[in-house]
Formats: C-alpha cells, structure tokens, sequence
C-alpha cells in the first residue's frame, strides 16, 4: 500500500539533525520566542535562517497532516529537542532516539493502513450502490463482466482488436463527478495498445466502431481494484466518456496513453 505520509524521512531527517549537531556541541540558541528577529544581511545569516525555516515548514507541514490521523505532538517538546540537539544536554541515548522514531514510524503507518482500509469499504459500498442505480437507467447495457457501457453517438468505422493500437479522447471521473485525467482537457488525444491497459478499458473500446462516444462505467475489479492508483481511491468505480478517434497496427507509432487508464 502506498504510504501518504513519508514518516521514515522525517525521522531519518531529525535524527542526522541530532547526531550531527552533538559532534559540534555548540551552544544551545535561545528559545525562539526570546529572540527578537533576526536581520539577514549576511550570506551565511539568510543560509542559516533559510535551513532553519525550511526544516520547521517541513516538519511542521507533516505533523500537521498526521493530526489527521489523530496524533498531535507537543510543539514545545519538539522545540526542545532540537535545541538540546545542538548541545550535550539530550535526554535520549542514540539508541533511545532510534526506537522511539521507529516505534512512531510504525504507529503512523498503522494508522494510515486503518484510515485507507476504511476509506476502501466506503468507497466499494458507494461504488456498487452507483453501479446498481446506473444499471437501471435507459441505454446502459452491462456485460457479462460487469462493465456498464452506454452508446453517446455511434460510430460506422472498424472496431478495434486488443492487440490493436487505438486513438481516442477521453476524460476520466469518480462517482461523485471528481475528473482524475482528461486528454480533452490536455488538448491532445491518446494512443496506446488496448491490451496494455485496464481490463474494462479493453474490453468497452472493443465495443466500440471507430467515431463512436462510449461512456464506461468501469468496477473496481476492471479498473484498480483496492490498491487504486495515484488520486485514485482504493475500490473505485471509474467513468469514462470515450470517443475512439482512430485504430492502427500494434507496430504503428505511439504517442501518450492515458496515465488512470493504464494497467
């Protein structure tokens, strides 16, 4: 499952951060809120303020998303630490430090597999209650497989074969209307092999005569089942409105494919 949030870098971040400063045991700074602002005329002062700034955006950005997940760190402490980081005053051995970020590597991780396993049913229970009321609607068919298809405006040329290279315009949407990809909206159509691509993307353009607009409704087993792709939800029903453009040879040139449609 893909991590949404990269705690092993912060933590791999923060703990060079310390070691590296202990080795100097320079004086601790002051605490931020006694110190009035610094004025950066100097190379090295804006390069020491720009290090510091960057690094607290950076940690505080991802604490920040991991509340989320209902983890809230004490901002005080964290500002403790780095400022015994700059000194020999730590409380913690390096081993010490090492177990407890892994050990909070591994709870956030838990909890992120948790919230996407509950976004995952929530998402298939949607998915199949959409797939149901849409297959009642006039001019749906529904194949054997499950696909859902809808002809927009029929076509007259050839139909494709899967290992055929086709060309098409399309623009890609979740249940509730959010589009993830859109040649149309790029500008520019899409060719790619149909038989490289997601199984309800080859089986529906099959369907289809060359100048035709299909629209596809794709479940989740035909398109990215529970893992999902990029800001594709795990268990997600896929709509496409589809116009075939033109069908080659599986050795004719190739330009872009669409990136939510490739399996």
């Amino acid at each position: 499952m893909k991590k949404l949030l990269q705690v092993s870098l912060l933590a791999s971040a923060v703990l060079v951060g310390l070691s590296g400063c202990n080795d100097d045991k320079a004086s601790a700074p002051a605490p931020v809120a006694e110190q009035a602002a610094p004025e950066l005329t100097s190379f090295e002062d804006k390069s020491a303020y720009a290090i510091g700034l960057s690094m607290g955006r950076y940690i505080g950005s991802t604490l920040e998303k991991q509340q989320e997940l209902g983890v809230a760190l004490d901002n005080d402490i964290i500002l403790s630490g780095v400022r015994d980081g700059f000194s020999d005053k730590g409380q913690m051995s390096d081993e010490e430090i090492q177990t407890a970020l892994t050990a909070y590597d591994e709870h956030i991780n838990e909890l992120i597999e948790a919230q996407a396993k509950e976004q995952a049913a929530a998402t298939l229970e949607e998915g199949n209650k959409f797939l149901e009321e849409n297959a009642k609607k006039e001019g749906v068919i529904v194949t054997d497989s499950g696909l859902q298809y809808e002809v927009l405006t029929e076509g007259e040329g050839a139909k494709p074969n899967a290992e055929d290279v086709v060309t098409v315009h399309y623009t890609g949407t979740l249940v509730d209307g959010t589009t993830f990809d859109s040649s149309v909206e790029r500008g520019e159509p899409a060719s790619f092999p149909l038989n490289q691509v997601i199984p309800g993307w080859t089986e529906g353009v099959q369907l289809m005569p060359v100048g035709a607009k299909y629209k596809l409704v794709i479940p989740a087993e035909l398109g990215y089942g529970e893992a999902g792709a990029g800001s594709i939800p795990g268990n997600s029903v896929l709509i496409f409105d589809v116009e075939l453009l033109d069908i080659k040879s599986a050795d004719a040139p190739q330009s872009s494919e669409p990136a939510a449609a490739n399996g």
